[in-house]
Order: C-alpha cells, then structure tokens, then sequence
C-alpha cells in the first residue's frame, strides 16, 4: 500500500521534527517548518535537518 497522501514539516518549541498531514490543523505546540510533499519528501527533509536529536532545552543546558 502507498501512502499517497501530501504532508508537511513541523516542529515543536525542543526543535523536534515530525510529518503532519498537509490538509489537516496542527496539534497545539507545532508549527509548521516550511516543507511539504510526500511523506517520503518531508522524512527525508527531516533526515537533512534534524542532526542532534536533542531537545533545545538539553542542548542549551550542555553548552
């Protein structure tokens, strides 16, 4: 089965990345980051970006 659906690229306030569906509203604390398409386009748009999958909070306090 193919997932054929259209998606988008969102991000919490900890700059975690996720994939929501394009057509649907945001759950509260996401936005969307500015990249959608397939889901296989936004996993692999969150592969380029998402390199330390520390939360914001941990890696400002390791600083």
């Amino acid at each position: 089965m193919t997932d054929e659906g259209v998606y988008r690229v969102v991000l919490n306030d900890e700059e975690q990345y996720s994939i929501w569906w394009a057509d649907r509203e945001l759950p509260l604390g996401w936005r969307a980051e500015g990249t959608a398409g397939s889901k296989q386009e936004c996993l692999e748009r969150i592969q380029q970006v998402w390199t330390d999958m520390r939360p914001r909070s941990l890696r400002e306090q390791m600083a």
